[in-house]
């Protein structure tokens, strides 16, 4: 998988969990059982708990794509491709992983799995951008 495929595979994660809590919501808000601002910041949440994990986990793609997205489209700018080639993937499958185990529950365990496939995340982001460096002598 390229890096770029990777990056559209994150992108397409990340509208499989919108429509998971937007799929909950907007059938409230078509049958007048809701008001559709009732989910906006700083109010009460009252959705399923597997609702809000996957509001929450799209919330921690965004925060993380555009670090992925600038070093994958970095390398394609640069004609230094084959450098995040490898490695893309792999924060693609972290990413995935994260979200599910941010679906099924928050244990401790599970916030520590989920945290050590953010940070695989950030090493393997890093560790792409540092390649790219290196291939223009920095």
């Amino acid at each position: 998988m390229t890096g770029i495929e990777a990056l559209l595979y994150y992108v397409l994660w990340m509208i499989v969990l919108v429509l998971f809590y937007a799929g909950y919501r907007i059938p409230l808000v078509l049958t007048f059982k809701k008001p559709a601002d009732a989910w906006g910041r700083g109010k009460p949440v009252e959705d399923p708990g597997i609702v809000v994990r996957a509001s929450h986990a799209h919330a921690n793609s965004v925060e993380n794509i555009p670090l992925f997205a600038a070093v994958v489209l970095a390398a394609a700018a640069m004609g230094q491709s084959a450098v995040v080639d490898g490695l893309a993937a792999w924060v693609l499958y972290a990413r995935v992983a994260q979200g599910v185990v941010h679906l099924i529950g928050t244990s401790f365990i599970l916030v520590l799995l989920r945290a050590t496939f953010f940070l695989a995340q950030l090493g393997l982001i890093a560790y792409m951008a540092w390649g790219l460096l290196k291939t223009v002598g920095m």
